[in-house]
């Protein structure tokens, strides 16, 4: 009993203790050159616009921790492989690395990818794009300043005058 009530005390100075560095992947799966090219892919699928892009809120990290923490080895080769051909692609398609296209040829190169009939380079961009989509909307920022996220159970007005409905009153 006294263990639980130990727990349940120091749980909430735990959780506060998260940061950027503490909540890291453990296990990277991706090497450096690898993960700044994630980086600018996610940042092709969501751009900067009047709101700040993928890259800028970190997305690329999200991706790669869910697919090392949650994802099964298939899906984290699929990531690997699917950077390297990536680049490998952009070299054949515009003869420079993608990082270093512009965002028309990227975006024609992730067309591409998304209809090809080749099975693992449109799992890898599947896996890579709806990655990016939940990293994005579930960002602090995007739920902050862009869908005004309120915490459960949201507002509670306990006391409220009730005024009588015209409808209701009997004539």
């Amino acid at each position: 009993m006294a263990g639980a009530v130990g727990g349940l005390i120091s749980l909430p100075a735990w959780a506060n203790a998260w940061t950027t560095e503490t909540v890291r992947a453990t296990r990277q799966i991706l090497s450096g050159s690898q993960t700044e090219l994630l980086a600018e892919l996610v940042e092709t699928i969501i751009p900067v616009t009047d709101t700040p892009g993928a890259k800028a809120l970190n997305v690329h990290q999200f991706v790669q921790k869910m697919v090392a923490d949650c994802y099964p080895k298939t899906a984290q080769d699929t990531l690997g492989k699917g950077l390297d051909s990536l680049n490998e692609l952009a070299q054949k398609s515009f003869s420079k690395p993608f990082s270093e296209g512009d965002t028309a040829q990227r975006t024609a190169l992730l067309t591409q990818l998304a209809k090809s009939s080749d099975t693992a380079q449109k799992d890898f961009y599947s896996l890579v794009k709806n990655l990016t989509i939940r990293g994005y909307m579930t960002s602090e920022y995007v739920m902050t300043n862009l869908t005004h996220y309120e915490f459960i159970p949201g507002r509670y007005h306990g006391c409220v005058p009730v005024k009588p409905n015209a409808a209701s009153q009997p004539k």
